[in-house]
């Protein structure tokens, strides 16, 4: 039952990730976003060095480049996300950022041409009654967003989750169709065997981060931007830190009943709307709450129908 643990254990790590990335988020710290990517690609990094030390997985470096793609959806996507976090709700945009998993459905669907059961379908139903209420009362409710930021930044803001959401869905479907196959013979990744098929994936994935983090580096200090010292990032460090650790504990949650693990692992954005509550005080209207539950529940109910 260790994969109990550690999928409840992942869900937990996630969620904390989340609310450290609000906290790091500054809306008054212009490049606070930027900055978050830098922490997170040192840690990355940092846990790609550590794997290579310790696991005999026959890295050959080219994977870096086989893997791009992927690694690129994802690290643009998460940049996209703590951009629009320094000015939404955590309690907004992490519901939407989860929605990616209905999109990566629907890219199956019309790409492969999988089918699907009727419980993905109402599943998705329910995720898209859950966005349209929060997207109606976001524009057209009790939200003072743009009064506070002004029409644009407002909308920018808002649009991030599902421009997230739209990244990691392709990078997922990449991921799920073209490199992580069952066939590993036919896997663009080189040097790879069952056993290491997905420990070369995320190392290329973390060494890509942390080449983009020093790029990022060289950017700021290029527009001389003020780093800081460490401790006065210690929120966007935290939220690296449990992100990686979400990663290492979800590797090993995937070795357990798939129809338990999966639902467990999909309530990141319950464990983060808890914490948001809680922790930042994160007050909205009645309505968006109801909303975000339907959301949260058409998650649910997707990660259960894909696992059965």
């Amino acid at each position: 039952m260790s994969w109990l643990f550690f999928s409840v254990g992942t869900a937990l790590l996630w969620g904390i990730a989340e609310l450290f990335y609000k906290k790091g988020a500054r809306p008054d710290e212009k490049y606070s976003h930027l900055k978050i990517c830098v922490w997170v690609g040192i840690v990355m990094g940092l846990h790609a060095i550590f794997t290579l030390l310790t696991q005999d997985i026959n890295y050959d470096p080219i994977n870096i480049i086989r893997y791009l793609p992927v690694s690129l959806m994802y690290i643009v996507s998460m940049a996209f996300s703590y951009f629009g976090m320094r000015f939404l709700e955590e309690s907004i945009s992490d519901p939407i950022e989860n929605t990616a998993g209905v999109i990566c459905v629907l890219l199956f669907v019309l790409v492969l041409g999988d089918t699907y059961s009727t419980l993905t379908w109402i599943a998705i139903g329910v995720i898209t009654v859950g966005v349209v209420g929060v997207s109606f009362l976001e524009n057209h409710g009790e939200t003072v967003r743009k009064k506070k930021l002004g029409k644009t930044l407002a909308i920018v803001s808002f649009c991030m989750p599902f421009v997230y959401a739209l990244l990691d869905a392709f990078g997922t479907f990449l991921d799920d169709a073209y490199f992580l196959i069952e066939d590993i013979s036919a896997s663009p990744l080189v040097g790879v065997t069952e056993d290491t098929i997905e420990a070369v994936a995320n190392t290329s994935y973390e060494l890509t981060f942390a080449l983009f983090a020093l790029c990022l580096f060289i950017f700021l200090k290029a527009r001389k931007v003020k780093f800081g010292s460490v401790p006065q990032h210690k929120d966007k460090i935290l939220a690296a830190v449990f992100e990686t650790a979400g990663q290492f504990t979800y590797v090993y949650a995937l070795g357990g009943v798939d129809a338990v693990a999966a639902p467990i692992l999909s309530s990141v954005c319950v464990v983060s709307l808890l914490l948001s509550r809680i922790f930042l005080k994160e007050k909205l209207s009645w309505k968006t709450y109801i909303f975000i539950g339907i959301v949260i529940i058409g998650i649910l109910l997707l990660a259960v129908s894909e696992e059965l």
